[in-house]
């Protein structure tokens, strides 16, 4: 688990289940770290109790999962249940990348995550300021910060 000491909103960040695609956390770690968050990178293959852990044990605002091999809709099940469970209800929850197997449209995909309770899905094209923007206005309406 790295971490990066900064002032701005703590997010936990990781790459969800059997996926090992390590070049895009990368990524998003550097992006959201030079964007002000303070992130909790927890790379690749991580668990839904790993995330829990990590948000609990840094007080975060967001946790964010990544999810490339087409297996996102299997390894996300359930993510905002265990939230729950464990005391923290009101962490957001973003979920992106190439989340279903096959051609699915969008809308679909979006509807099918936020049902199982994420915040804010997004495509692997995703402008990653506009997630920025979106994660700063999502953290000062939850948490008025």
């Amino acid at each position: 688990m790295s971490t990066e000491n900064v002032s701005g909103p703590t997010i936990v960040l990781g790459v969800i289940g059997s996926d090992c695609h390590a070049v895009g956390n990368a990524i998003l770690y550097r992006v959201f770290s030079e964007a002000g968050f303070n992130v909790v990178n927890l790379g690749v293959m991580v668990s839904q109790d790993e995330y829990i852990d990590a948000a609990i044990e840094t007080n975060a605002k967001a946790i964010l999962v990544s999810s490339l091999y087409g297996q996102g809709e299997l390894d996300c099940e359930g993510l905002r249940e265990r939230c729950i469970e464990r005391g923290i209800d009101d962490i957001l929850l973003y979920v992106g990348g190439n989340l279903v197997i096959g051609k699915v449209d969008y809308a679909q995909t979006e509807a099918k995550f936020k049902k199982m309770g994420y915040d804010r899905v997004f495509t692997p094209e995703s402008d990653l300021n506009e997630v920025i923007k979106l994660l700063y206005a999502d953290i000062k309406e939850r948490f008025g910060e």
